[in-house]
């Protein structure tokens, strides 16, 4: 992920440049380029240290990490199979109450 982390903060930078630039210049639309590309590279930063996280939690305790994946994909295979088990003619809508 290190490489991931340098591209944020690479593009955390480039947005510092632009957006600086747009302030000398008077220049909304790069002053908001540069915010934006900020925002990302802080974005790109904070999901790069997420995904660490979550690898060294995983490697730490995996029996823990299984059972939360086991609990999610039957919370989420749940609500499909609840969803799809009713037949479309007796589904209702908010709509459909008078």
């Amino acid at each position: 992920m290190e490489t991931t982390k340098g591209e944020g903060t690479l593009r955390e930078v480039a947005g510092d440049v632009q957006q600086a630039a747009g302030n000398l210049l008077d220049n909304a639309g790069a002053q908001v380029s540069g915010t934006a590309k900020e925002l990302g590279g802080k974005a790109q930063q904070l999901y790069a240290d997420f995904a660490d996280v979550v690898r060294e939690s995983t490697v730490e305790r995996p029996l823990a990490a299984l059972a939360i994946a086991a609990g999610a994909g039957f919370i989420l295979g749940a609500l499909y199979a609840a969803n799809r088990s009713r037949p479309d003619n007796v589904r209702s809508d908010w709509r459909d109450r008078e």
